[in-house]
């Protein structure tokens, strides 16, 4: 009986949940670099369109955090897919916890600078739908 088989599908699992992670990382902090590019770019129109600096800034404020929520939900991803597909241990736990907690009060932080409201009195939105937003906003002629 050959046990080799069902080992070297293991470390083909292990190899793929591994590269996953390193995709959700590396898409985390893509999102973030190109979300600061597209972020400046739009306030760069923003203040062309208007010549209004603080609604060129608010839009680069907002767009900005849009990317940096989007990029902490991939970093997030990746950490629970890590932890999930290794050999489970109360440290790693621990750890994922942490991280998790960090990420999750910094997601915070920038929802509510955002938005300028508690996420709980306001419907919860994504870094996608945040990027979206000041999109659409700065792309909205000057009232």
């Amino acid at each position: 009986m050959d046990h080799t088989h069902g080992t070297e599908a293991g470390v083909r699992t292990g190899e793929f949940f591994e590269g996953a992670t390193k995709a959700f990382e590396v898409l985390g902090v893509l999102s973030m670099i190109i979300g600061f590019v597209f972020a400046f770019a739009l306030s760069v129109v923003t203040w062309a369109r208007t010549k209004s600096g603080g609604r060129a800034f608010k839009t680069l404020r907002e767009s900005l955090g849009g990317a940096i929520l989007l990029g902490l939900e991939l970093l997030v991803a990746a950490d629970i897919v890590k932890t999930v597909t290794s050999t489970p241990s109360l440290t790693d736990a621990a750890v994922l916890g942490l991280i998790v907690l960090i990420r999750t009060v910094l997601s915070f932080t920038i929802q509510i600078e955002i938005d300028g409201v508690a996420p709980w009195r306001k419907a919860l939105r994504t870094g996608p739908e945040v990027l979206a937003s000041a999109a659409r906003k700065a792309m909205q002629p000057e009232p």
